[in-house]
Parts: C-alpha cells; sequence; structure tokens
C-alpha cells in the first residue's frame, strides 16, 4: 500500500495537463494570499526551503496548483522541489514532463526500485543532500529494503548489491563520473540481462538528476522531514483524507 501511494504521489499526469499548460491560466481560487511553501505560525521563523522566493499560490498558473493540491493531498505532504522549481513555472513544467517519462514508464527493465536506487548512488556522488534523502526514502518504499540505500550512499562499491544491481550502478556512475563509454560497458549490463534501451534509461536518469542535483545546490534546497522516516516507520495514514 505504501509503495501505491509513493508511486501516485510523484506520478504527473501531464498530458492530461497539457491544455492548463499552454493556456496560462492563472489560479482562480481562494483569494487569501497562501503561500506555496508551509506558512509559520505566529512567533516562528520560516521554513527554509530555498533561497529563491517561494511563490504564493494565488500568483502560479493553474495547472501547477492544480498538481501540487493534488500531490499533497495524495501523499500527505508536498515535496519540497515542487516548491521551489515553481519559481520557474515554464522549467517546472518540463522538469516534471521529463521526470514523468523516466521514472513512472511502465516499459523497459528497470523497476522503480531500480530507477531510485540510481538517483541515490549517483546524487551522492554529487553531494547533493535533497535527492540523496528524498529518493532514498522512495527507494526503501519500493524495494521493502530499508538499509540498502543507506549502504549505497556511503560506498555503494561495497554495499549488499546483487550482481545485477552492481552492474547498474557501475554503468551509472561511468555517465555520472563522464567516463569514456564503450562496448564493454553496455556488454557487462547484457550479461545481467539488460538491453540497449534500458542502458539507455540508466544514463538518462544519471545524466537528468545530475541537473537537478545541481539545481538543488543553486537553490540550497532542503529535504522535507517525512522522507527521513518514509519506508523506516508505517505510515500515519490518517494525515491522508483521500481514498488511493
Amino acid at each position: 500500500m505504501a509503495s501505491n501511494l509513493v508511486f501516485k504521489l510523484l506520478r504527473l499526469p501531464v498530458t492530461s495537463k497539457i491544455a492548463c499548460l499552454r493556456s496560462g491560466r492563472l489560479f482562480r481560487g481562494k483569494v487569501a494570499a497562501v503561500a506555496a511553501g508551509t506558512r509559520p505560525s505566529s512567533g516562528t521563523l520560516p521554513e527554509k526551503i530555498s533561497r529563491y522566493p517561494i511563490p504564493y499560490k494565488k500568483d502560479l498558473p493553474y495547472d501547477i496548483v492544480e498538481l501540487m493540491e493534488e500531490v499533497e493531498s495524495k501523499g500527505g505532504f508536498l515535496p519540497n522541489v515542487f516548491k521551489a522549481l515553481s519559481h520557474r513555472p515554464a522549467e517546472f513544467r518540463a522538469f516534471f514532463a521529463y521526470y514523468n517519462e523516466l521514472m513512472n514508464k511502465d516499459t523497459g527493465g528497470l523497476t522503480k526500485a531500480d530507477r531510485e536506487l540510481i538517483i541515490v548512488a549517483t546524487s551522492s556522488h554529487n553531494k547533493c543532500l535533497y535527492c540523496v534523502v528524498s529518493h532514498s526514502a522512495l527507494h526503501r518504499v519500493y524495494s521493502k529494503k530499508p538499509t540498502l540505500a543507506d549502504q549505497v550512499i556511503v560506498n555503494y562499491q561495497i554495499a549488499d548489491l546483487t550482481p545485477r544491481e552492481r552492474a547498474m550502478l557501475d554503468f551509472a556512475m561511468a555517465v555520472c563520473r563522464c567516463d569514456t563509454i564503450t562496448d564493454e560497458h553496455f556488454l557487462s549490463l547484457e550479461e545481467v540481462g539488460f538491453d540497449r534501451e534500458d542502458a539507455w534509461d540508466i544514463a538518462a536518469i544519471a545524466a537528468f538528476f545530475a541537473m537537478s542535483n545541481r539545481l538543488a545546490h543553486l537553490t540550497d534546497m532542503k529535504p522535507n522531514l517525512e522522507f527521513f522516516n518514509m519506508g523506516r516507520v508505517p505510515r500515519d495514514k490518517s494525515k491522508n483524507t483521500t481514498e488511493m
């Protein structure tokens, strides 16, 4: 159930939003200026999500607000990447459209846990706190292995990986480090069951999240506290009133 919840939390129905994306309509909901970020209670400091301004919901295009509210309703919280990237709505749309194509596709030889583990390994190499924390959480949920991502963060080469996972991460890290890619890299993947299209997927995930890592560095993006315990402790279903 938890795996299904997280999948729905991050699954972005891009095609159903295209008309809204192009229309430029602004959110016409509540008039109150409620920010996309968390509003602090009286006498407390505001939550620091990004060094760039977090737009008010009333100033964001309708489709982005709708997506944020859907994600928060289904998942119980809104990942800070949505808030931080809403600073540039056009880039927000492009980012999540490509994210959806890479991470939520139903074809190819990569599982959802595989995809998350690639992100954990490459983001650790790139020293990206946000992606390491958030995608470790998703890997724990999908894999049901609460300690493997932690091992990969420290040193994937001595982690308790299967030969298949090790070959996958070796290839992802070669792309991440900008090593010269040779036929030997592809042969190593083929020996454990991956084909050339899977190799493209592994490389594309490593490449896309290299960009994501650097945006997180730029913005000083902070991971939500909810991510730290996700997949380690039972989910508090009382926070989610929407039937999944």
